[in-house]
């Protein structure tokens, strides 16, 4: 029912964007005398502000510039090199004869970005992919939207993304680097361990994760405490819809991203609010740099995406309430995990300091529960005034966190290497 109503605001609300968009468009144009006015900007502001806040945002382009390599500019192209009904693994290809002229003749680390699967796109993660295309091969889960896939491909749960997550380390094939962002710690610390207890040749030499609640029991943030409160039949029957026509999806029960986005912005309310009203003042004092940089975020921030509720309700059970893989119960289709089976995979860890998430020692978790890696093989960072965004993204990743992430796959990747 609820998803029904969403859709059928969203349709009402159609015929006002395009009114908002007329005006705005009417506003602005150069012709239009009105539009250097005070009272012209202010009007062109409140219908921009309105035709933003109303629409559904798209699945957001990576755009990704040339890269710079020794003051030459790469190109980057976008392509899907493993494809499935609920993802696409795609690698950003640089050009060959550009690499070349970069001074680049050996063949570069590969490093996997295992994206969230929590309600945004994988394009979340632009700046973490730009800051490592200079010196990687880079490839990306990109996860499907529940809402547009068919009924008829099935479910996906949890065990499926643990699967997923094996299948494209094996397609990548042996010295690859994995990198799990937030959600999918848990998942990939579990496809890592059956990989490593089965001595499969394609297992990473290090594996990353960041923010991830790989243990929700260690400094417990308001969303675990959230799922630690409410029983388990409440997200089943408050959090979990059916998609509607015309959504590819149809008939689908899912955790609907608008729910998701939801939760947050009621975390950081005020900052929002903040940030519109800023957004608003800047348009009507003509300061366009500052209104692009508003619209380039909320752009990628208000763009999210349906997950199954299968998926969905197994993460809650599994992750946040049962705690299974910290407790040494997590089972993927039957099968017992065992992090302790990891002896020659380096581990680095990557906390916020600030992290409203995934508080401070979730992650570390997984140090522990690799018990039989060597501390010659671990490693942990704490990134200072960042909170969860700043752990993977932003200045201090850039000029920090991604330079020490390439030292520690350097370094301990070749330790890794001489151990098998």
């Amino acid at each position: 029912m609820l998803y029904s109503v969403y859709e059928l605001n969203r349709l009402a609300m159609t015929p006002w964007r395009a009114a908002a968009n007329a005006t705005r468009q009417m506003m602005q144009a150069p012709w239009n005398p009105m539009g250097d006015t005070y009272a012209g900007r202010t009007m062109a502001a409140a219908a921009d502000l309105f035709e933003t806040m109303t629409r559904r945002y798209v699945k957001p382009e990576w755009n990704l510039e040339p890269v710079e390599i020794d003051g030459h500019k790469v190109p980057v192209t976008e392509t899907v090199v493993w494809n499935q009904p609920w993802c696409n693994m795609l690698h950003f290809v640089r050009d060959p004869d550009a690499l070349k002229a970069a001074g680049v003749k050996k063949a570069q680390p590969k490093v996997l970005f295992v994206a969230p699967m929590s309600g945004h796109y994988a394009t979340l993660l632009r700046g973490t992919v730009e800051a490592f295309l200079p010196d990687h091969e880079v490839y990306i889960t990109d996860w499907k939207d529940a809402r547009s896939v068919p009924v008829t491909d099935g479910r996906f749960d949890l065990d499926d993304f643990t699967a997923y997550v094996r299948a494209m380390l094996t397609e990548l094939g042996s010295d690859t680097h994995v990198v799990a962002v937030c959600q999918p710690g848990p998942p990939t610390l579990a496809a890592i361990a059956l990989m490593a207890e089965d001595k499969d040749p394609a297992r990473p030499l290090t594996m990353t994760f960041m923010g991830s609640p790989i243990d929700t029991r260690l400094s417990p943030t308001v969303p675990n405490k959230l799922a630690q409160e409410k029983p388990f039949s409440w997200f089943a029957d408050n959090l979990i819809h059916t998609v509607t026509i015309p959504n590819a999806g149809a008939m689908r029960r899912v955790y609907p991203g608008f729910l998701q986005l939801a939760g947050f912005v009621n975390m950081n309310l005020d900052r929002h609010v903040d940030a519109h009203k800023d957004y608003f003042a800047n348009m009507v004092k003509g300061d366009g740099d500052e209104a692009d940089r508003h619209r380039t975020f909320y752009d990628e921030y208000l763009a999210v995406m349906d997950l199954s509720e299968e998926f969905y309700l197994q993460t809650i059970s599994d992750v946040f309430q049962g705690h299974k893989l910290a407790t040494g119960t997590q089972e993927v289709k039957g099968r017992l995990v065992v992090p302790s089976s990891i002896t020659d995979i380096a581990l680095l860890t990557v906390e916020g300091e600030n992290d409203d998430i995934s508080g401070i020692g979730q992650t570390q978790a997984a140090h522990t529960l690799c018990s039989q890696l060597p501390d010659s093989l671990k490693e942990d960072w704490v990134q200072p005034d960042v909170g969860h965004y700043g752990v993977f993204n932003g200045r201090r990743f850039r000029e920090q966190v991604a330079p020490m992430m390439k030292r520690f796959m350097t370094e301990k990747g070749a330790a890794a290497r001489k151990n098998r």
